[in-house]
């Protein structure tokens, strides 16, 4: 099976870009469902301890997703690079890795988080009122832990073959159950936060088993055969070197979550709970930013190993411009629209109007972020470990700590709702700084290659 390769060579770059980057739009959001779809049902039970455990919980959702991330986007960058210099059986060997250690990863975390269900509850920030709550989730969460990383891990592994429809499709699979299990599980049958669980293990393993499907077929150019294991050769070494900045990003997402409601509980459970909603809410955001950075991020790293350098540019370019674009408008239409944003999660009055208040302070940076989330997937499609390392560590690490900190210490309540936003805005500019600095770095370097050609 052959991939794509006029969509990485010669389609139109606006079209290029689409047709890799809408369906990664549309996986994210999916993603989105997923966790949005677990508060949204709660919400409908009227009972903000049960959305507030939910809110607890997300640390560790996003921990798995990190995991996924680590394997799939490391092992994109070095399939779709591995492509662009017509090594397809290295490829092959790739994939075949990353499908074995999602696996093994997600069995792990799933029997360590079991054994350390304690003190994981008290590092996330529980109260009295919400520990019942969120270990009867967490509990049933964590099944699901092997599902959600194979599920992330190819959503991403399948772009880097010019694949992203059935990218999408698969994650669509998971989000559909979701839905519809959703409202059965916690309403119909009454089974609250753990119905919610419950819902989310399945919808990850009905995506996880289409993708398995596919990869078996004979319509891939990927494997996930045993005999194509390999670790050697480079390849942990290259999916790491690249995965783990990028889940770092997730890891250090899970950190700021953890400082986040641990600072929220201080004052109160109903502030808490519309942080929750009002983080959920600006998902739609984010997950549209992330995924035209994850499907342009394909297109960069074949163009990169393939030495195209004045295709390559094209992309940034146009991909840079669209995301700003994309952010002013959804950014516009949160403003208007953000007490009814809110209010369809939760109808509850005082969960409605900090989470109105949130919801606004967290798209004040909506207009530039998805430039930082364009260099960061720019930075892996180069294969650049250190440049995107700093940018994956600094939204919700480096920057995002001492900021809440600093902020809560200043103006209370209301500095730790504007620590975001002034953290995106922040690591935005010195996504810049660090993307001019690499590119020029490239170019420099591919100058210096065709010279010595010439000679």
């Amino acid at each position: 099976m052959q991939y794509d390769r006029a969509l990485f060579e010669t389609m139109p770059i606006p079209k290029a870009v689409a047709k890799n980057s809408i369906p990664a739009i549309m996986s994210m959001l999916l993603v989105f469902v997923y966790n949005v779809a677990d508060t949204f049902f709660i919400g409908q039970t009227g009972d903000e301890l049960q959305v507030a455990a939910v809110t607890l919980s997300m640390p560790v959702f996003t921990l798995f997703i990190g995991a996924g991330v680590l394997l799939g986007v490391g092992g994109t960058s070095v399939i779709s690079r591995s492509l662009g210099q017509g090594r397809e059986a290295y490829a092959k060997k790739v994939s075949a890795f990353v499908f074995y250690a999602s696996i093994t990863l997600g069995l792990l975390l799933m029997v360590s988080f079991w054994i350390f269900m304690p003190t994981v509850l008290n590092i996330i920030g529980v109260s009295s009122d919400t520990i019942d709550f969120t270990r009867s989730y967490l509990n049933y969460l964590v099944v699901g832990a092997p599902f959600v990383i194979m599920s992330q891990t190819f959503s991403n592994i399948i772009r880097a073959e010019g694949k992203s429809s059935l990218a999408m499709r698969g994650m669509m699979i998971g989000s559909i159950t979701n839905i519809i299990l959703d409202p059965i599980f916690i309403l119909t049958l009454d089974m609250g936060v753990t119905g919610a669980a419950i819902a989310t293990v399945i919808g990850n393993l009905f995506s996880a088993l289409y993708f398995i499907s596919y990869l078996v077929s004979g319509r891939s150019i990927l494997s996930i055969r045993l005999k194509d294991f390999k670790m050697t050769d480079g390849i942990m070494f290259g999916v790491l070197s690249i995965g783990i900045p990028a889940s770092l990003n997730n890891l250090m997402l899970s950190v700021a979550n953890i400082f986040m409601n641990n600072f929220l509980s201080s004052y109160g459970d109903v502030q808490l709970a519309a942080m929750g909603v009002a983080i959920r809410a600006n998902m739609i955001l984010i997950f549209v930013q992330i995924g035209l950075g994850q499907g342009v991020q394909p297109l960069v790293g074949y163009n990169y190993g393939a030495k195209n350098f004045k295709r390559l540019k094209g992309i940034i370019k146009f991909s840079t411009a669209t995301a700003i674009v994309i952010g002013s408008i959804l950014t516009l239409i949160y403003w208007v629209l953000a007490d009814t944003i809110v209010q369809s999660f939760i109808n509850n009055e005082q969960v409605i109007t900090y989470g109105t208040q949130m919801l606004r302070a967290l798209i004040i940076s909506g207009p530039i972020v998805g430039v930082m989330f364009i260099f960061i997937n720019v930075l892996q499609g180069f294969g650049k470990v250190v440049p995107s390392l700093i940018l994956s560590i600094s939204r919700h690490g480096l920057v995002f700590i001492p900021l809440i900190y600093l902020l809560n210490k200043f103006a209370g309540l209301n500095g730790i709702i504007y620590t975001q936003p002034a953290t995106d805005i922040l690591t935005s500019i010195l996504s810049v700084g660090i993307y001019v600095v690499v590119i020029r770095g490239v170019i420099g370097e591919h100058s210096t290659i065709r010279q010595r050609g010439n000679l």
